[in-house]
C-alpha cells in the first residue's frame, strides 16, 4: 500500500444513525467506506465480495455479537484490521474485544479526530508492510 492510498472501512453497527454517522466522519479522508453491515451476516457477505483494511464493528448487536464477529474476521480475513465501538467501556469487554484481535477500542460517542486518529495507526501499521 502506497502511503496516503486509500484505506477500504467496512462499517458495521445495527443502529443506522451510527452507521451514518461513522461513513460521514469518513468523507473526505483517505478512508473509502466499501459497505455498512447491520449485522454479522451483511458484514460477512460484504467482505466476501469487496475487501476491507479496516472494520469498525459495535460490540452490541442482535444475534451474533460484535465480539464473535472480530474473532470471525480475523480468522477469515488474516489482514483485516478490527476497531471496537461501543457505548459500554467496561474492562471485561475491552479485553474480550482484544482478545478477539480488535486492534482499537473507542467508546461511544466519539468525535472524528478519534476515530481518524484510531485509524491512523492502524494506517501506519498497514502501510509498512
Amino acid at each position: 500500500m502506497e502511503a496516503g492510498g486509500n484505506l477500504r472501512v467496512l462499517v458495521v453497527d445495527d443502529s443506522d444513525f451510527s452507521r451514518n454517522n461513522i461513513a460521514k466522519m469518513l468523507e473526505n479522508t483517505r478512508y473509502n467506506v466499501i459497505g455498512e453491515a447491520a449485522n454479522a451476516k451483511e458484514a460477512i457477505n460484504i467482505l466476501k465480495d469487496r475487501k476491507a483494511h479496516i472494520a469498525i464493528v459495535d460490540v452490541v448487536m442482535p444475534e451474533i455479537s460484535g465480539i464473535e464477529l472480530a474473532d470471525k474476521l480475523t480468522s477469515m480475513f488474516n489482514d483485516i484490521n478490527i476497531v471496537m465501538i461501543s457505548s459500554l467501556a467496561q474492562e471485561n469487554i475491552i479485553m474480550d474485544s482484544i482478545s478477539a484481535g480488535a486492534a482499537d477500542f473507542l467508546q461511544k460517542p466519539f468525535d472524528k479526530a478519534t476515530l481518524l486518529g484510531s485509524l491512523g495507526k492502524i494506517a501506519s501499521t498497514i502501510e509498512e508492510d
